[in-house]
């Protein structure tokens, strides 16, 4: 066999493995698994664009509970959700921020003075405050100085409604009243659960 003929048969043979693998992957990925159909018959149902529990912090509050609310300037409104303190040493506020006024909404002035935070419309102003042990606590930051909190919170239209999170230092196990607070909104006491 001369090596013309035996480079010939080893790229026939790649092109055959590789043809018979993108086969297998099509079929993979397409095709009906069995599921449930839309109403029409040939789309899937819709997907919901509700966010998803993406890890500790992200917003996972009942929204049908309120344990408090706070009302601000041009319509604004964060309703409370839950403060759930967790076994690794933090305390989780979940909220909802909703525009009841009449033009969109950016959260820039609930920002801390941080220079280093790259978004300029997030919650990591709020903090939380023990007023019998005369403390505050200020919102987490990740290793490269971002909050664990809602960010990229700008241009909320008129009658929109976003979930928001901010994750706290916990005070100490006895204490289970705070205030939580936000620039430019009046505080609201909540309650610590475990």
């Amino acid at each position: 066999m001369s090596i013309r003929r035996t480079t010939k048969a080893a790229r026939g043979a790649v092109a055959m493995a590789s043809a018979l693998g993108l086969a297998l992957v099509v079929a993979g990925c397409g095709g009906d698994s069995g599921g449930a159909k839309g109403t029409d018959g040939d789309k899937p149902p819709a997907r919901s664009t509700a966010p998803k529990d993406s890890g500790p912090g992200a917003p996972a509050a009942d929204s049908d509970k309120v344990i408090g609310e706070m009302k601000g300037p041009d319509g604004v409104v964060v309703t409370l959700h839950s403060v759930v303190r967790d076994s690794g040493g933090f305390v989780t506020v979940n909220g909802t921020v909703t525009n009841r006024g009449t033009r969109a909404f950016n959260a820039i002035d609930w920002r801390s003075n941080e220079s280093e935070l790259r978004s300029r419309s997030s919650i990591s102003g709020a903090t939380l405050v023990d007023k019998a042990g005369k403390k505050r606590y200020l919102v987490l930051r990740d290793t490269n100085g971002e909050c664990l909190c809602t960010t990229g919170l700008s241009g909320l239209m008129p009658g929109a409604g976003r979930p928001i999170f901010a994750q706290f230092p916990a005070p100490p196990a006895k204490v289970t009243e705070v205030d939580f607070q936000l620039p430019t909104l009046p505080p609201a006491s909540v309650r610590i659960t475990d």
